[in-house]
């Protein structure tokens, strides 16, 4: 590998150090950052995200943060495409584009370059597996798409309820294995220097637990109060507001629990601490996927 590579892609765990690391890298390597966190796309959803602050923006450039409103659709296939445009442009300019971010699915995907089939939402058939999900929960919904393409579980996060409906509803409508609508473009892995950023499992939590403190006294619950507010100005009322893809980030449905009276702030902290520990051992799993990948190469 060259002594700069073209690409450094830096993974790892919340609370592990991954954005520190770049912020050390990027002015030695004459580098920009390219958010790989996809609830950084979000405007005003600041604290509860973890975005880097105004000042790591002003002495790093950043690439991908704040280009969606709360309420506004954001899907992988458009985060593949801005990303590979951002990485192209940062090159072009003779700078070195670090990719950094929690989210494995788009880091992975950005990778191994997926094309996600451009099939047209389909509501009804949606409508149905999220239904479905309602009444029998994840776990059946997983269970659905393992049974028709178990192949998939290669590029969908279990967790992301989300994805798992619309990989059912493109297989429903179109009759093939989502798996085998997945055309790839990979990047060259000789060029692509990968960093997973990781710590003890109890440090993690111990440092995931610090964060969400300093987040509280931050102003999380007020940023979330004002949030509501805002789509509520968009016609929606809470209910639906909880159910955006946005508001599906890391502990934001708790504080809007609180936001509207139905449980405390210690419950709401002591939940997100859970969810917050699920989410360290899903992140590990998905990494270590792309750092074996990496070695692989």
């Amino acid at each position: 590998m060259a002594d700069k590579p073209e690409l450094v892609i830096i993974i790892g765990p919340t609370a592990a150090g991954k954005s520190a690391r770049a912020m050390d890298m990027a002015p030695r390597l004459g580098g920009e950052i390219i958010s790989a966190d996809s609830r950084h796309v979000y405007k005003r959803m600041d604290i509860g995200t973890n975005k880097p602050s105004p000042q790591e923006r002003q002495a790093v450039p950043h690439h991908l943060i704040d280009i969606r409103e709360p309420h506004e659709s954001f899907s992988l296939g458009e985060y593949v495409a801005l990303a590979r445009a951002a990485i192209k442009d940062v090159q072009i300019r003779g700078k070195v584009p670090l990719l950094v971010g929690g989210t494995g699915q788009y880091v992975r995907a950005v990778l191994e370059g997926w094309q996600v089939p451009q099939v047209p939402p389909h509501p009804a058939v949606r409508e149905r597996w999220l239904a479905f999900t309602t009444e029998h929960g994840c776990a059946a919904l997983w269970g659905e798409l393992l049974s028709r393409d178990p192949a998939a579980e290669e590029t969908i996060d279990p967790r992301n309820v989300r994805r798992v409906v619309r990989a059912l509803e493109v297989m429903e409508v179109t009759g093939r294995r989502w798996s085998e609508l997945q055309r790839r473009a990979p990047l060259d892995r000789a060029q692509v220097q990968i960093i997973y950023v990781n710590l003890p499992r109890d440090e993690l939590y111990i440092r995931a637990d610090a964060r969400l403190q300093r987040m509280v006294e931050q102003g999380w619950l007020e940023e979330v109060r004002a949030l509501l507010d805002e789509l509520a100005g968009h016609g929606m009322r809470a209910e639906t507001a909880t159910r955006l893809p946005s508001m599906s980030s890391l502990g934001y449905r708790e504080m809007a629990a609180v936001a509207r009276g139905e449980i405390t702030l210690d419950e709401a902290i002591t939940r997100i601490k859970r969810e917050t520990r699920r989410f360290i051992r899903a992140q590990d799993t998905w990494f270590r996927r792309i750092a074996a990948m990496a070695d692989a190469g």
